[in-house]
């Protein structure tokens, strides 16, 4: 043990929870059989470490401390809520907490309770989410913007649906191999939406989500070494290591935003593309086209720069043409629209942008308004561009990303 004081204690407490949570809830979960009853057993084990660690020091060992502060709340909730559950079934589950919490290591059984979340008993809207928040710790808020939905409406499912793993006593593990690629999707699916909340922070200042998108890419390498011949995953892991080379040109040297199409391609992790070009090589081999490997694709022909000098504008385009007929979201619309612009001029991206213009979850998605305002200023449209940019600001969180759009704005004019 290590003496600290409470602010120590408390750091400590949040590095092994960004670390650890996920792996940690996964490993109660397969043992308590309840999702739910894991997750409380844990927030009290963590509340538990803020109060003694301070006293009595940290342990050498925080995550075995917390497996067996959990596994006494979590006998402690069973005993006083439900006697009758006092059987061999209890007495089993309680031998297998006690011999997880004295293991100085214990597996990732994170991609078991992924794939246990992705059981078709579970409502298919709602498996992604369940995931990264059950196995990433995403609040429900957070989770809720990244799908465009209230955080109201998301609490609501995601109890549900721990509820629904409950009481239909579905296993917490990883299924069958015939099982597997029938809920790969749902899988794959969370680990971006994991990265991409991760991705928000450019720079790498937010330790939590650079930690979420580092353990993004770690799952991702998980499910490609258990299902190493799906095009799909390895499409998955190639995207988000094309976007994770580009970290570091993301900010200047004086921490403010760089756009994709400004950014020094000196700066990019060319290990990191060199890798993930090899996956994209291998998924094409094996000729079924997904999502994800249009989507790196797409990474790809940006990448070219690295190359060439420039960017395949006309590619590009072909890719999110063929990513929008088999994936279309008002995400990719945008992101077309841009890529149009780039070929054929900002009144043709603004034509394209159009086609999207009455979804309603836009109303308060920052990249509409600052792809909108970006293609009217460069169409001359100053007024109906400053007013767009006036809406981008507001709504964006990143500071760096504001100034940027404050800064689009003033060169326009009052």
């Amino acid at each position: 043990m290590n003496t600290i004081n409470n602010e120590q204690a408390r750091d400590t407490a949040e590095s092994v929870a960004r670390r650890s949570y996920g792996k940690l809830v996964a490993y109660l979960a397969a043992r308590t059989r309840d999702v739910d009853a894991a997750e409380d057993a844990l927030a009290d084990a963590f509340a538990a470490a803020l109060a003694d660690w301070p006293q009595k020091g940290c342990p050498n060992n925080p995550e075995a401390w917390l497996l067996a502060v959990a596994r006494r709340k979590f006998l402690d909730t069973v005993r006083g809520q439900r006697r009758e559950v006092l059987s061999d079934d209890l007495e089993t589950m309680a031998e297998s907490l006690a011999a997880a919490a004295s293991e100085s290591h214990f597996p990732d059984q994170r991609l078991g309770l992924m794939f246990a979340c992705a059981h078709p008993a579970i409502e298919a809207g709602i498996r992604a989410p369940l995931m990264l928040q059950v196995i990433l710790g995403l609040d429900a808020s957070r989770i809720a913007s990244a799908f465009l939905i209230s955080p109201a409406t998301m609490g609501q499912r995601l109890v549900r649906a721990k509820q629904k793993i409950r009481q239909a006593g579905i296993p917490l593990h990883v299924p069958e191999p015939e099982e597997l690629r029938e809920r790969l999707e749902t899988v794959l699916d969370a680990i971006y939406a994991a990265f991409a909340e991760g991705w928000i922070d450019a720079s790498g200042a937010d330790v939590a989500r650079r930690d979420l998108a580092e353990e993004s890419i770690y799952l991702g390498r998980l499910v490609t070494q258990l299902l190493p011949s799906e095009p799909e995953a390895m499409g998955l892991l190639a995207l988000m290591l094309f976007a994770e080379s580009r970290r570091g040109a993301r900010r200047d040297a004086q921490g403010e935003y760089v756009p994709l199409m400004e950014q020094r391609v000196d700066a990019w992790d060319k290990a990191m593309i060199d890798e993930a070009e090899q996956l994209l090589f291998h998924a094409a081999e094996l000729k079924l086209v997904g999502r994800y490997q249009l989507e790196a694709a797409i990474q790809s022909a940006h990448v070219a720069r690295v190359r060439n000098g420039r960017a395949n504008c006309a590619q590009v385009v072909e890719l999110y043409d063929a990513l929008l007929a088999l994936a279309p979201s008002p995400v990719v619309a945008i992101n077309r629209a841009l890529a149009v612009a780039e070929r054929d001029g900002p009144q043709a991206g603004l034509e394209a942008l159009q086609s999207i213009a009455e979804d309603a979850r836009l109303r308060e998605y920052q990249p509409w308004w600052a792809a909108r305002a970006d293609l009217l200023a460069r169409a001359g449209s100053a007024n109906e561009a400053r007013q767009a940019y006036e809406i981008a600001i507001g709504l964006e969180k990143d500071e760096s990303v504001r100034r940027f759009l404050d800064r689009r704005r003033s060169v326009l004019g009052s």
